[in-house]
């Protein structure tokens, strides 16, 4: 199993200013929209990404009434069978790399708002493929360690193409290629049950240094990309300056 090393930093570099509430379970709700609509039922016993999503939403504490909300929308027919997962690569400030995850029933409205950031603050938006070719894209699921004993994750991984198993203080995180993510995941909710996060994610190859000049810049960039309500998640290969 290969070492990813770098998964822990990068796999929550904008969770310092994405703690509301409503952020979260607006978010939350636009995944199980998804969900319902590309698994097209919503027996979460027969739609693995909606029993996966709705494991989330319970270590969120999302109220039912929210989780029903987001369900009917999505049979409704209104919005949620629209909604598009929708991936915006670009460059930012100094050079970095930065990918953009969106869930969309407007690719116009995203794009033009997504677009505008990158504009007024020194970056550029560019075409598919631009920069995602300086990241790795991974599968992870995420368990606490009261749920399975890292042997138990490592062995079980080690038969279902688990690319590495990490330690993580009171969590196991298997990562896997995007190919096999789907298997692993669901192999993993049938043995040990709902896991506490799961998803796809980008690894920077390399990462960079963003020069001290344009740090601020970069950073009002990634806040304003993070403030954007369709956007899900935000991955850059610039390292980590905080604190």
């Amino acid at each position: 199993m290969a070492g990813h090393s770098k998964f822990k930093n990068i796999m929550y570099r904008k969770g310092a200013q994405d703690t509301k509430r409503a952020k979260i379970f607006a978010r939350v709700s636009r995944e199980i929209m998804v969900a319902v609509g590309a698994g097209g039922n919503t027996d979460p016993n027969k739609n693995p990404r909606l029993r996966a999503a709705l494991a989330l939403a319970r270590s969120h504490n999302m109220p039912k009434d929210n989780i029903k909300k987001a369900i009917d929308k999505a049979l409704g027919g209104d919005t949620g069978d629209h909604m598009e997962e929708v991936v915006y690569e670009g460059y930012g400030p100094g050079g970095t790399a930065i990918i953009v995850e969106t869930l969309t029933d407007n690719r116009n409205r995203t794009a033009s708002e997504v677009r505008t950031p990158f504009t007024k603050l020194g970056g550029n938006l560019g075409e598919t493929g631009s920069v995602s070719y300086l990241f790795d894209h991974l599968g992870f699921v995420t368990y606490p360690k009261d749920q399975m004993s890292f042997d138990a994750a490592f062995e079980f991984g080690a038969d279902h193409s688990a690319d590495d198993v990490l330690d993580e203080d009171t969590h196991i995180r298997l990562v896997t290629p995007i190919e096999t993510f789907a298997t692993l995941r669901d192999a993993f909710m049938e043995h040990f049950g709902d896991p506490t996060d799961q998803g796809l994610v980008w690894l920077p190859k390399v990462t960079v240094d963003v020069p001290a000049d344009k740090q601020e810049q970069f950073n009002k960039l990634i806040a304003k990309l993070e403030d954007l309500d369709d956007v899900q998640e935000i991955y850059s290969n610039a390292n980590d300056t905080d604190e």
